[in-house]
């Protein structure tokens, strides 16, 4: 694109925001805004970790704090990432951010007993993409965001770093996030010391952090705990994007 074509286009912008009514130019400022947020927010956080998620901030109206401690991937025990993608996104290293595959397999609304979906088709990708820059919950337009999200953070970002935000993000119980705060919340010790077990416990919670306990499952946690483990033993070979 030359320099003549970019200022025309600007120059474009420009008339068609000055056409408008005040109210109707801040709310296209506004959308505008809400759209470049992940997209530039996604570059910055291949480098930086991010300092809070929108599902942090939302979860502070409900009366939790904020308990995280960001700690690399190369910090956390082995076993940690294994059991979450085994558990959630088995076709992790497979797909580029959306897994049409879980769609067409997975009904999204299915529940067990008293303690929340077993889980749904979503990827890390697209739980990242929640956590950080959307909201909780069942909802239509919030899925139609979710999608282009995950598809443009699953592109600027390697697998290694995507599961490593995932990891240090997400909710493990009322207030607290990541896999170092989660470990210390539940089994009083740090991330790189889980064991195979305690990294299943883990995994099985993340679909109802609020009703589910690692540190003191229940009859059906622990059943889910062990079906992850025995998975485990078998996803050498899809866990290749991770790296060394």
């Amino acid at each position: 694109m030359t320099i003549e074509t970019q200022s025309g286009l600007l120059a474009s912008s420009r008339n068609y925001l000055g056409r408008l009514q005040p109210w109707q130019r801040r709310l296209v400022i506004a959308l505008a805004a809400i759209i470049a947020w992940p997209v530039v927010m996604t570059i910055v956080y291949t480098a930086v970790p991010p300092p809070f998620s929108n599902l942090m901030i939302l979860r502070l109206f409900t009366g939790n704090g904020i308990h995280k401690d960001w700690v690399s991937l190369s910090q956390m025990s082995p076993h940690l990432a294994n059991a979450v993608i085994t558990s959630e996104d088995a076709r992790f290293c497979e797909h580029n951010g959306v897994d049409w595959v879980e769609f067409q397999g997975v009904v999204d609304d299915v529940f067990d007993d008293d303690e929340g979906p077993i889980r749904g088709a979503s990827t890390i990708s697209m739980q990242t993409a929640k956590n950080l820059f959307l909201w909780d919950g069942r909802n239509v337009v919030r899925k139609g965001l979710e999608i282009p999200i995950a598809y443009w953070m699953d592109l600027v970002l390697s697998k290694r770093r995507m599961i490593e935000i995932y990891l240090n993000i997400v909710e493990w119980a009322p207030g607290v996030y990541g896999a170092e705060a989660a470990s210390q919340f539940h089994f009083r010790k740090s991330a790189s010391k889980l064991t195979k077990r305690e990294s299943a416990l883990l995994a099985a919670v993340l679909p109802n952090p609020i009703k589910r306990k690692a540190g003191k499952p229940s009859r059906r946690v622990s059943f889910i705990a062990n079906r992850i483990m025995s998975r485990m033993n078998g996803m050498g070979s899809y866990l290749a994007c991770l790296g060394p």
